[in-house]
C-alpha cells in the first residue's frame, strides 16, 4: 500500500522547484532538503525551504540517546521495515526538535524519487510520514562532535541574533547532522536552527 501517492508527488515536484542546479541538493552524495540562501552573514544564513516530506518518529530520552533511538527506527522504515520490503535511499540531514519533558522528535527527509513513486507505509506504527510545507528558517552550520550544551548556547544566540534583526521567531531550535558518527570532528557538519517569519 503506498501512502497518499497524488499528494505527495505535487510536494516532490513543488520540492523541485526549489533545488539549485539540476535535480536535488546534495551533501557527500546524499539528497537533502532543497533551500535558497537569503541572506548570509557571519556564518549564519536565512534560508527559504520547499516542501518535503518527512518519516518522523518522537522518542524519549537526553538529546544524544534519543537522538541514537530515533535514528535506529526510522533506519529500520528506510532499509525495508515497511510493507513493501523495500529500501529508500538515505537523506541528510537527520534532524532533531525538542518537544519539552524528554520529548523528541528524530525525522528523515524522504528523498524526491521515493515520494513521486508512493511511499511505502512504515512497519513500525510510532513513524508517522507527514508532509511539510515551505519554511523560512535561520540557521549556523558548525564542525566538531555535537554537544549538547554547545549547540543549545549556539541555539541561544542564533535566536538572539534572527530577533535582533526583526525576524519573529515561530518554531525550533531544530538540530542537524549530516555525517556518520564515526566521521572526524573537523570533517562533520553540524546545525542549529529556528523557523522564522
Amino acid at each position: 500500500m503506498r501512502v497518499r501517492a497524488g499528494l505527495m508527488a505535487f510536494v516532490a515536484m513543488a520540492a523541485a522547484g526549489w533545488a539549485q542546479g539540476d535535480g536535488a541538493m546534495m551533501r557527500k552524495g546524499y539528497e537533502m532538503p532543497a533551500y535558497r540562501v537569503e541572506v548570509a552573514e557571519a556564518g549564519r544564513e536565512l534560508r527559504a525551504y520547499g516542501p518535503r516530506v518527512v518519516a518522523e518518529v518522537t522518542v524519549r530520552g537526553d538529546r544524544r540517546a534519543a537522538v541514537n533511538a530515533g535514528f535506529r527506527v526510522l533506519a529500520g522504515y528506510i532499509f525495508g521495515g515497511n510493507d513493501a520490503g523495500g529500501k529508500i535511499a538515505m537523506t541528510v540531514p537527520v534532524e532533531q526538535a525538542e518537544q519539552g519533558g524528554g520529548l523528541w522528535v528524530v525525522r528523515f527527509t524522504m528523498p524526491a524519487e521515493a515520494v513521486a513513486a508512493g511511499l511505502p507505509v512504515p512497519r513500525d506504527g510510532r513513524i508517522a510520514l507527514r508532509e511539510v510545507g515551505a519554511a523560512r528558517m535561520v540557521v549556523e552550520g558548525f564542525s566538531g562532535m555535537p554537544d549538547g550544551e554547545d549547540m543549545a548556547a549556539r541555539a541561544v544566540a542564533l535566536r538572539a541574533w534572527a530577533e535582533g534583526r526583526g525576524m519573529r521567531v515561530t518554531g525550533g531550535p531544530v538540530y542537524a547532522f549530516y555525517d556518520a558518527p564515526w566521521t572526524p570532528g573537523a570533517a562533520r557538519l553540524n546545525e542549529v536552527g529556528w523557523e522564522v517569519r
